[in-house]
């Protein structure tokens, strides 16, 4: 692997600190998305802010207040039926993030465009909530009814979060209308893909599976011109049933076709298996 100088780990209380403060951010940067984007256009792309929503629209009834309502006595269900594994952090967000939605709830709408809402608003919720979960947290909400929904009736977690997601927004449907069901929609499935990008990271990197005959100059090139590092791999050939190792090497996108050229350099019969690694950590890769 390249090499980096190895970072000590981060102090206990400083990696604490830094925690809450993600935590605090990406609360914040839901709360905004929510009362800039979403609830002005009646999306209710699930969770307990797609609930408040709904009751808004409904009832007019403050966002703020209904989400406390909900966020909080799901905290304790919670730790009365999952026990303390949420911790300070989550309490933290659960009761900081309706704090912001009332705090900001006079800002101007930056769009009124429905669907401008959702694609954005998924999208600040999402890079939220993803930094909320890089903090090892969450907001609590319906992620805790979830849990418990597979505690009892074991159901996966995503299905439970579907079956739970997917009622908001067939309620925003009935409540609003078909059309504003399908930009909830849109709006979950922007926020599920930017939670991912914030959780995983922008950068992409490449594994590459390789079966040639000439594995010792593949090899040392590979650490030698590419400076990334070579895992030896045992594998038999399925026709032969003779011993063919496998060189596995996970590179950055940019130096793939030097890689592969590389390979092709040294064995034109080269069989190289190429797949996407959308998160390397460690030596010469990010940081864990």
């Amino acid at each position: 692997m390249k090499k980096n100088r190895v970072n000590q780990p981060a102090h206990p209380v400083y990696q604490k600190v830094s925690e809450y403060i993600q935590v605090i951010i990406g609360s914040a940067i839901v709360a905004i998305a929510f009362n800039v984007f979403l609830l002005p256009n009646e999306v209710a792309s699930g969770g307990v802010s797609g609930i408040s929503t709904i009751l808004h629209g409904l009832l007019g009834w403050e966002p703020a207040y209904v989400q406390w309502a909900l966020n909080i006595p799901l905290f304790i269900a919670g730790l009365i039926f999952l026990g303390l594994q949420f911790g300070y952090k989550t309490l933290v967000g659960t009761i900081f993030l309706p704090l912001v939605v009332y705090f900001t709830k006079e800002w101007e709408p930056w769009t009124l465009n429905p669907l401008l809402g959702a694609l954005f608003g998924g999208i600040g919720v999402g890079f939220g909530l993803g930094i909320v979960f890089r903090g090892k947290a969450s907001t609590g909400g319906t992620d805790l009814a979830a849990q418990i929904i597979t505690k009892f009736t074991g159901f996966s977690l995503g299905k439970s979060v579907a079956i739970i997601d997917g009622m908001i927004v067939l309620s925003a449907a009935i409540v609003f209308d078909i059309e504003k069901g399908l930009y909830a929609l849109i709006g979950l499935f922007v926020t599920s893909k930017t939670i991912d990008l914030v959780q995983v990271g922008f950068g992409r990197s490449k594994m590459a599976l390789i079966i040639t005959d000439h594995k010792e100059e593949v090899r040392e090139g590979i650490l030698n011109k590419i400076d990334r590092g070579v895992t030896k791999l045992s594998a038999y050939g399925g026709y032969t049933d003779s011993e063919k190792p496998v060189l596995m090497c996970v590179v950055d996108q940019t130096e793939f076709t030097k890689l592969k050229q590389l390979v092709r350099s040294i064995d034109p019969a080269a069989f190289i298996i190429v797949t996407d690694a959308s998160e390397v950590v460690g030596e010469g890769f990010r940081e864990a």
